[in-house]
């Protein structure tokens, strides 16, 4: 701890030379590589953060932990945030997940964090569901013995000192995030209960006692132990809250990030348990520091000046910082001694629980120090992949320069891919020796075999470079992703659009147009034939239309107009499409997710249009507006349901003839991702006064909404959230005013209609509104009062102004029957007004 204490009182004293709000000019003389090295040589801590979610990591603590004291930190996240909205782009569910899982990945690589998941695949039982309100529900729903056994192999296998669930477990918590905590709560005791979960132990793994468990304290009067983690850092150029406010800027799809100045900030933990009693409220009081104290804890005195002098010499490459000619070969020398250190442990007469505490500190500064060596031997490693995209049987090249950016020669370099075996990969290379400048290049050549799998976008790494070098006799190694990932993808990807599609059975469409996109993964040119398979009864124009690709991304599009049977029955049908090449069978669509602040990710599933045959009555006459957010399909729906839509531009709010729609509908939060319907919010109220019906859907409080003013008449949206929601989504509802043409025109609605919802009823209700709006709906959540909110419309000169925070987008993009009906009535109170 005396280290720890001298590097604080170090940077604070550099503090006073930087300014103290804003964003300060990095040091130029500073070295972020090599102390993002080097300062976890300072101690042995481990460090686990639980959540429920992505984004739910408590950033501005673990940046502090992480880069400030050099502790191994981890965040373990129960889901993948599937069940949330998007704020970048039109991706929901499991498309979704993959964008916030590789969001959580870039944010935690800012703040030296490593990210682990219990979800394992999309669609795995721990999903993010929705908004819940209680831990019951979510475990549930979850599988509760199913998440606490991944949680317990998790805490067994990372081994963790200290655990801190992000969230308490009181009433006004998201219910995921509840049972997080009572779930890593019960861990504390059970991850060292060899009869808990057994089957563990016999896999190899060992049972652990984590050391502290804490929670983030409900206020400073109820801290057990207060950190001030608002300290700046020069060798970042900013303070560690600031330094994890960067890291959330990367939770792009949620929003995330804020620009803060350098302040004090005091972080407040309330201890919750522990297992050895603490002589103060430290917060790693009673935990071994680094290895000065394992050395007293340890009975064999050999091993305890060894540890002794390990750690002189970690902190003595410390203090080498920022010369990385000088911390080479000490770093190599340390890690000799750590490795003899290791293999001593095996046959010391120490007792088996301190063997397997030591061993874990041992094999973490083994992985340290040859991260240290690597970075001060300044080996810089290029890839270049002849494809990110590959197909089955495809050659592949991957080249890897290797550039010696030190000062001193670097001997007995060893190359190598590290990839399944059955990928052939040769190349391997050794290098006696790399001059300083100089410059090498290695190619590897290997195949795709025939029978490989696709790979899963949560799957690590196919393919990673391996680069080793030897220095003062001692071997380091260093395994690191390429710098494109390359996947293995079908040859054809096959996508419908639409992909979901409804039949009225009201009035059932003469056809219906798939158009099904082929697009060619494959290095080679590639002819198609493109069918649909069809439920019994249903026709085809063509049975079968050609396609012809010729390079690597080309696509072309065959449209396939069908009939469904005049008599087709109520209920969900589906249709594949499929497109055969050299008698294979490609009927998977490759979904692309390419953002420039992730890795490009492609998430395959069945080329499927999803139907769905029930009643929707419609006006012919009725002439819709809608002034997209990005955040919702509904207009699309609509519009292959058979409804007149056009989609608003910018030009359009602003100058052109609102009064020809009979109807304008603004998608869900379209005020934040729309700045020109806020600049032309008074055209769209003027809309509604000279006899236009405006269809509000939800917002957030914070979405520049104006209480006084967004609204014709004041109309405040609730907050806190968690207390603005109906989460059950089977939650009875009474229609207040079931004669009003509402429910009655053109569909007339009944309880069915409310039936088969999905995920939540409605979210940010309004708190309070205008005496001269209408309610028109009552539910609420088991136990709760009801809220009367859901649907609120209001006269405004000639015209109305109708708001809903009902989650339709949900109903319509789920094909839910009553959703489209519900809000078909809705927009034709447009011309029935």
């Amino acid at each position: 701890m005396k280290k720890f204490y001298s590097i604080v009182l170090t940077i604070l004293l550099m503090v006073s030379l930087f300014p103290l709000s804003g964003i300060a000019q990095e040091d130029s003389e500073h070295d972020e590589d090599l102390w993002n090295a080097v300062n976890p040589l300072n101690t042995t801590v481990t460090f686990l953060n639980t959540g429920a979610h992505p984004d739910d990591e408590r950033s501005d603590l673990l940046a502090y932990l992480s880069r400030g004291l050099g502790v191994k930190t981890s965040s373990l996240i129960a889901n993948r945030g599937e069940g949330g909205q998007n704020e970048i782009g039109k991706e929901l569910g499991n498309a979704l997940g993959i964008i916030r899982t590789n969001e959580m990945i870039e944010a935690a690589k800012i703040t030296g964090v490593k990210a682990y998941h219990l979800s394992k695949t999309t669609s795995d039982t721990i999903y993010d569901f929705g908004f819940s309100k209680s831990p019951e529900e979510t475990l549930e729903k979850w599988g509760e013995e199913e998440t606490y056994r991944r949680l317990i192999r998790f805490i067994r296998t990372y081994q963790p000192d200290v655990v801190m669930p992000s969230f308490r477990d009181v009433d006004s918590q998201h219910g995921h995030h509840r049972a997080m905590t009572l779930l890593s709560g019960r861990a504390f005791k059970d991850a060292a209960d060899p009869n808990v979960f057994p089957e563990q132990l016999d896999e190899g793994l060992s049972t652990w006692q984590v050391k502290k468990l804490y929670l983030p304290a409900a206020s400073k009067d109820t801290a057990t132990t207060s950190i001030e983690i608002g300290d700046y850092d020069p060798i970042y150029g900013m303070s560690y809250p600031q330094l994890g406010e960067e890291s959330r800027y990367m939770h792009k799809s949620q929003g995330m990030g804020n620009d803060i100045p350098v302040e004090p900030r005091q972080f407040h933990l309330e201890l919750w348990k522990e297992s050895t009693a603490s002589e103060n409220d430290e917060l790693f009081a009673g935990i071994p520091y680094d290895f000065y104290d394992w050395a007293d804890k340890v009975a064999n005195n050999s091993l305890s000046n060894q540890l002794q002098k390990l750690q002189k010499d970690l902190n003595h490459i410390v203090d080498l910082y920022p010369d990385r000619d000088a911390i080479l070969s000490p770093s190599q020398k340390a890690l000799r001694d750590v490795r003899n250190i290791l293999n001593k442990l095996e046959t010391s007469n120490l007792n088996e629980e301190m063997k397997n505490n030591l061993q874990q500190k041992l094999e973490l500064k083994e992985e340290q120090l040859q991260q240290v060596s690597f970075t001060a031997a300044n080996l810089s490693v290029q890839t270049d992949i002849s494809s990110q995209v590959v197909t089955k049987g495809e050659n592949i090249s991957v080249q890897m320069e290797i550039t010696n950016d030190g000062n001193q020669a670097i001997k007995h370099i060893n190359t190598s891919l590290k990839a399944p075996a059955d990928w052939n990969f040769t190349g391997d290379k050794t290098i006696k020796k790399l001059q300083a400048g100089e410059s090498t290049s290695i190619t590897f050549n290997g195949t795709v075999p025939a029978d490989a799998d696709y790979p899963h976008p949560y799957d690590e790494h196919l393919i990673q470079s391996s680069v080793s070098f030897k220095k003062n006799g001692e071997k380091t190694a260093m395994v690191s992703e390429l710098d494109d990932t390359i996947t293995v993808l079908p040859e054809l990807s096959v996508t419908t659009t639409p992909e979901d599609v409804i039949v009225n059975t009201a009035e059932v469409q003469d056809e219906i147009t798939i158009d099904v996109n082929v697009k060619n993964y494959a290095k080679e040119s590639s002819q198609a034939s493109v069918s649909l398979e069809l439920p019994e009864g249903w026709e085809s124009s063509e049975e079968q239309v050609p396609v012809s690709l010729k390079d690597r991304g080309d696509e072309q599009k065959a449209s396939i107009t069908i009939q469904p049977p005049d008599d087709i029955e109520e209920g969900d049908f589906t249709i594949t499409a499929v497109a055969e090449s050299n008698g294979e069978r490609f009927d998977s669509t490759i979904q692309e997710i390419s953002y420039d602040h992730i890795n490009d990710a492609y998430y395959q599933y069945s080329a499927q249009v999803n139907g769905t045959a029930f009643e929707l009555l419609k006006p012919d006459e009725l002439k819709i507006g809608y002034v997209e957010s990005g955040f919702d399909t509904i207009a699309d729906a609509f519009q292959n349901a058979g409804f007149d839509v056009t989609k608003l531009t910018e030009e359009d709010l602003a100058s052109a003839d609102l009064s020809q729609y009979d109807t304008i509908v603004t998608g869900i939060r379209a005020r934040l991702a729309r700045e020109d319907l806020i600049e032309h919010n008074a055209r769209l109220l003027e809309y509604a006064e000279n006899g236009g019906h405006v269809v509000v859907q939800y917002h957030k409080p914070w979405d520049n909404w104006d209480t006084n003013t967004t609204a014709p008449y004041p109309l405040e949206i609730g907050q806190p959230s968690i207390e603005w929601r109906v989460t059950d989504e089977n939650a009875p509802v009474t229609v207040l005013k079931p004669e009003h043409r509402l429910f009655n025109y053109p569909n007339n609605i009944t309880e069915n209609d409310w039936e088969d919802w999905v995920q939540e009823r409605g979210l940010y209700f309004p708190m309070n509104w205008d005496d001269r709006y209408e309610t028109f709906v009552s539910m609420a959540d088991p136990n709760e009062d009801p809220f009367n909110g859901g649907i609120l419309m209001a006269g405004y000169g000639e015209g109305t102004y109708l708001y809903t925070n009902l989650v339709f987008y949900r109903q319509i993009d789920n094909q839910v029957p009553g959703g489209y009906r519900i809000f078909t009535n809705l927009l034709s109170y447009g011309i029935v007004n």
